[in-house]
């Protein structure tokens, strides 16, 4: 049998792990990202908006997109390599663009559909599933990042109803959610709310002068004595279980995004490299180009198998969150290195937004942090290495 050609698109040749509905998947998702996104993303970024949110987020459930992994109300059940596929071509679009897409389905709708009740499951996963309803997800706050355990989201019972005050901050999707999901302390623990964002003493002003996710809407969420029913309470989980195990379905999607992000940038240094001349010839062909771009190829593609391990333990039920801060400190910490070699390849054009590569490169620092800093990460891992728990 005659040895396949040598794809540089592919060297690994991960194609062969994906079946055609996977492929179908990829390919939808890639099509409408560079129609939809990719003409139009460089302006978004330089301007710090992202005009038209609530037309994106109905095209991107109208593919099936949103919450894509779960089951009924109007969802795809996808696979979990399916979804990591999609994030995959959104963030290799724009960090922002998956972001969207991560905090709807695998935050706000997967709490949810993981522990809300059968009357709030019909309610809101329908509509947040077409984009019609968009979601967001409170859990940090102005002082506590890392350790959400000392959140002072207050959430008390008055008669009947729940009476919310408190604030969250950094929340993608705040400004334009028709319902947050907003975690509290109880005098019973740590408890999840389902909280229209119509409800008096709620407001989400938005995120101004950032210089990073600037394609994307983060909001800062203000609620003052927000009243609401007892049923908003979702009744599936106390505690620090019901927000981490929704990061970590999150965290997972990072793992295949990050790499979008990085494919972009690589693929951009590699075309520069052909085209680009320096000294009578393409800069591709000298020979520290190559080892750059070899070694960005190596680190990319490693990066991707990774996450489709990950995806495959998911999809049988075996992938544990030690597992899922492994591709995150991983993937995100090479994403980066690749997107600040690819920035040297392009010289004085890799600042210039007319190339992905210093958007990707600043979006991923947020990326870096968000859903658990590198610290963090590797006191889970360390802490699964030694038994020794370091966090405190």
């Amino acid at each position: 049998m005659p040895h396949p050609s040598f794809d540089p698109a592919d060297p690994l040749g991960l194609d062969d792990l994906l079946s055609p509905e996977d492929l179908a998947v990829r390919d939808t998702v890639r099509t409408w990202a560079a129609d939809r996104v990719l003409p139009y993303v460089a302006e978004w970024y330089e301007s710090g908006e992202l005009p038209g949110v609530r037309e994106l987020a109905r095209e991107l459930g109208s593919i099936g997109a949103l919450g894509m992994s779960l089951t009924g109300y109007g969802c795809a059940g996808a696979s979990a390599v399916q979804y990591g596929l999609a994030c995959l071509e959104l963030e290799a679009a724009d960090s922002g663009i998956r972001s969207l897409v991560s905090v709807q389905g695998s935050l706000a709708m997967y709490a949810i559909w993981k522990f809300g009740s059968e009357e709030q499951k019909e309610r809101w996963l329908p509509g947040m599933a077409a984009g019609e309803v968009i979601g967001c997800f409170g859990l940090t706050e102005p002082d506590h990042g890392s350790d959400p355990a000392s959140m002072r989201t207050y959430a008390k019972k008055d008669g009947g109803d729940w009476v919310l005050t408190g604030r969250k901050m950094w929340i993608t999707n705040g400004s334009v959610a028709g319902v947050a999901v907003v975690w509290a302390q109880t005098d019973d623990g740590i408890r999840g709310f389902a909280v229209p964002t119509d409800a008096p003493g709620f407001s989400a002003p938005e995120i101004r002068h950032k210089w990073s996710l600037r394609a994307s809407v983060t909001s800062e969420l203000v609620l003052d004595e927000v009243r609401l029913p007892a049923d908003a309470v979702l009744p599936g989980v106390r505690g620090l279980k019901g927000p981490l195990s929704c990061l970590t379905h999150a965290r997972y999607g990072i793992v295949w995004g990050a790499m979008g992000a990085a494919r972009a940038c690589f693929e951009s240094a590699v075309e520069y490299s052909r085209t680009r001349e320096q000294f009578g010839r393409p800069i591709g062909g000298f020979q520290l180009t190559q080892a750059k771009l070899a070694d960005m190829a190596v680190e990319l593609h490693k990066g991707i198998l990774l996450a489709h391990h990950l995806g495959r333990r998911l999809d049988r039920g075996t992938l544990r969150p030690e597992q899922v801060s492994f591709g995150k400190l991983n993937n995100v910490r090479e994403a980066i290195e690749i997107c600040r070699t690819a920035r040297t390849i392009l010289g004085a054009n890799g600042i210039s937004l007319e190339y992905p590569v210093m958007r990707h490169a600043t979006n991923l620092e947020s990326v870096l942090t968000y859903e658990g800093t590198v610290e963090m990460h590797q006191l889970v891992l360390g802490k699964a290495l030694t038994g020794i728990d370091a966090f405190r």
